[in-house]
């Protein structure tokens, strides 16, 4: 080497030595404060847990069933017998294995055979697991199915139908017969929207349909069984739905039934958009705010008629009993609900809280979520991918974290103000609840629903005060009542306060641009906000807020994510066009209303263009229309008699009809088939070439897809 070329080593090597100690600085306090912040450690489990499930459903396909298993062994052997200083990595890493391999085994116990196709009308015969209200008819969930003119070997353990309203009539545990059409559940209608056909999996519901004239009731078969306490408790839970519908008439009593047993489906298309556009849908889940008004509310009641009976007042430790009183009736209201995901978040909260009552321990803090998460985690690890665990838990977290750092604060400023500022303080509350929760909740909002309530703050300082203080407390009093044939008495001024709550909501909702649209979230987006989010509220140091950039990046992201050109419906019904960022328009939306929907919401546009008109440079004709671009002529096919021209002068040919001739002209072409096998496509044009994109390869070849491939 030549002495300049040393030199100029030199120089470099004593430039880099200032960065290198600044790099060793950052390093340094990063590695202190993260010592410092060790009591914290263990509300990162469930995180760790959540990520190893996350990773395992992200697979494009189904990993040996005893892998998960190896790799969660392996890393715990490091764990116990490595080196100390390498403990805490370990357990981590121990976390994530964990994870995947609950996840890879809750697959494989749920595991029941899927509709390879669809069937019918033919004859299905079951017993009635539920019998739900769905708009004018009713929804039933069949068990132990038996399907004319199927091998028992392929009969999925449960299917769901849609009946006529005469099927009101049949009980949970009831066998039924019916005559049916019936079809796989439905894969996503575009690439990374929602998975129903995933959530049917670990449901173990292999089939949905509707059924043909009435449902009969049949003699159950020889060695069925008797009912068990699960259909026991879904018939005493419809008795009491029906109760609560015939004393609160209209939809103040379905809302008092969804309040309350958790039945949403008697409230109406009105009502429900309403309280959706004003941001108060989470008042119809049975989540943490009903969960935890009951165990206030019973804590309370039972404490104070206790405390009037003064040997027990002062003998007796009345406190805990009253919490004992609470944790019994929470549990009640959990079953009544039918355990959905945010009650069982909530209960689990609300026994811990309890419990440390109990037990003279604090009860409210993060640890009490992390227990929570962690619980539900490992028995349903599937429920991380639905809106219930995401918003609830991001709620949840949010809040605790924010009322944490006003903890100390808060009993000073209400000792120090008289009335007037303790209503102030209980109202600044409720502001800085709807505000948190709804910042925290955000990103979930956008990926599962695609839309935020732009004046929710407006509508839960009137409508919370009024659930928590008025409704909840004659709801728990109606139910009492019940038994003995009395509960028109809280009914009623309950049905008062449910009527202000559906007034305020219509009024929010009327509101110019009450709701906002946004872009489709992108999976990356949703991590960078919960991984930000996590950051900035799981730790209590000055660090914690270089979890905000990240979080706010995953919140805009979506802005800065292009949305497909062009969409084609899996059945080749319609086609979707993107022209800009607020145009979308779709060649049939009254064929396939679902599908054009889903792709309208996740172009975040409140409403659908004009066909053709909406679209710059596309014509159309009844067989089909050419859409001229700079970049590419694209021809969108519905007669197979306009391919011969179509096929000789556009770049890219997509057709709801089988292609069986050559296309000399076209770079890519789409057809019937395509559509058959590999479902719902999107296409990106770009000036470099078209990007395709299919539902299938979204999917990936896992136990709840259905991989369709040409017969031989």
């Amino acid at each position: 080497m030549s002495d300049a070329a040393q030199s100029r080593g030199l120089v470099a090597w004593r430039g880099s030595r200032p960065s290198r100690d600044v790099g060793r600085g950052i390093g340094a306090w990063l590695m202190a404060t993260l010592v410092a912040e060790r009591d914290r450690w263990p509300l990162w489990a469930p995180v760790g847990v959540a990520t190893g499930i996350g990773i395992y459903f992200a697979l494009s396909f189904e990993p040996p069933l005893a892998f998960g298993l190896a790799l969660a062994g392996a890393v715990a052997s490091v764990a116990a017998v490595g080196p100390r200083a390498s403990r805490p990595l370990a357990l981590a890493a121990f976390t994530l294995a964990l994870g995947f391999a609950v996840a890879q085994l809750r697959t494989a116990w749920v595991a029941a055979p899927i509709l390879e196709r669809a069937i019918g009308p033919t004859w299905v015969s079951g017993r009635v697991v539920a019998n739900r209200a769905n708009g004018g008819g009713r929804r039933l969930l069949l068990e132990r199915v038996r399907i004319q003119g199927l091998d028992r070997a392929a009969t999925p353990a449960r299917v769901r139908l849609r009946a006529g309203a005469a099927a009101a009539a049949i009980a949970p545990g009831q066998w039924v017969r019916l005559r049916a059409k019936l079809r796989p559940p439905p894969e996503p209608a575009v690439p990374g929207a929602y998975d129903f056909a995933r959530r049917a999996y670990f449901e173990r519901l292999g089939g949905v349909g509707f059924a043909f004239g009435a449902v009969t009731p049949i003699a159950a078969p020889a060695g069925a069984g008797k009912t068990g306490w699960a259909t026991a408790l879904a018939r005493f839970r419809d008795r009491v739905t029906a109760r609560l519908l015939d004393g609160l008439p209209g939809q103040a009593g379905a809302v008092a039934a969804a309040l309350l047993t958790g039945e949403r489906g008697a409230i109406g298309g009105p009502v429900l958009a309403a309280m959706r556009d004003a941001g108060l849908a989470h008042l119809l889940a049975i989540s943490g705010l009903h969960m935890g008004l009951v165990a206030v509310i019973l804590f309370a009641a039972t404490r104070l008629i206790l405390a009037l009976v003064e040997p027990l007042a002062l003998r007796y430790p009345t406190k805990k009993w009253a919490a004992a009183v609470a944790l019994v009736g929470t549990l009640g209201y959990l079953l009544l609900a039918g355990a959905p995901v945010p009650t069982q978040r909530a209960f689990v909260m609300s026994a811990i809280v309890i419990l440390a009552i109990i037990v003279d321990r604090q009860g409210v803090s993060m640890r009490t979520v992390a227990w929570a998460a962690l619980a539900l985690l490992l028995t349903g690890p599937e429920s991380l991918l639905g809106a219930s665990f995401q918003l609830s838990f991001a709620a949840v977290i949010g809040l605790v974290a924010a009322f944490e750092g006003l903890r100390e604060r808060l009993p000073r400023w209400r000792l120090a103000h008289g009335l007037g500022g303790r209503v102030l303080i209980y109202a600044a509350g409720v502001a800085l609840t709807t505000i948190v929760a709804t910042l925290a909740t955000a990103p979930f909002a956008i990926q599962n629903f695609d839309r935020v309530a732009a004046y929710g703050l407006a509508a839960n300082l009137i409508a919370v005060p009024i659930a928590a203080h008025w409704i909840m407390p004659w709801g728990l009093a109606a139910l009492a009542l019940m038994p003995f044939g009395l509960e028109h008495w809280a009914l009623t001024p309950m049905g008062w306060g449910i009527d202000a709550i559906i007034a305020v909501a219509e009024r929010v909702a009327s509101w110019p641009g009450a709701v906002r649209y946004s872009p489709a979230m992108p999976v990356a987006g949703v991590i960078l906000a919960a991984a930000g989010g996590l950051w900035l509220c799981l730790w209590r140091r000055r660090w914690r807020w270089l979890g905000l950039p990240l979080f706010v990046a995953g919140l805009v992201l979506p802005l800065a994510t292009r949305q497909p050109d062009l969409w084609l419906d899996r059945d080749g019904k319609l086609f979707g066009l993107r022209q800009g960022a607020d145009a979308v328009a779709v060649s049939r939306p009254r064929t396939a209303r679902f599908a054009a929907d889903i792709w309208r919401r996740r172009n975040g546009v409140a409403a659908l263009s004009a066909w053709p008109e909406g679209i710059d440079g596309l014509a159309c004709d009844p067989s089909g229309c050419i859409w001229t671009r700079v970049d590419a002529t694209v021809a969108l096919v519905r007669d197979p008699r306009a391919l011969f021209e179509d096929c000789r002068q556009a770049d890219i040919v997509v057709a709801l009809v089988p292609v069986r001739v050559r296309c000399p002209s076209a770079a890519m072409v789409v057809d019937r088939f395509d559509l058959w096998r590999k479902g719902a496509h999107a296409l990106y044009i770009e000036p470099g070439g078209a990007r395709l994109v299919t539902v299938a390869d979204s999917r990936g070849d896992r136990p709840w897809t259905r991989r369709r491939r040409p017969r031989r």
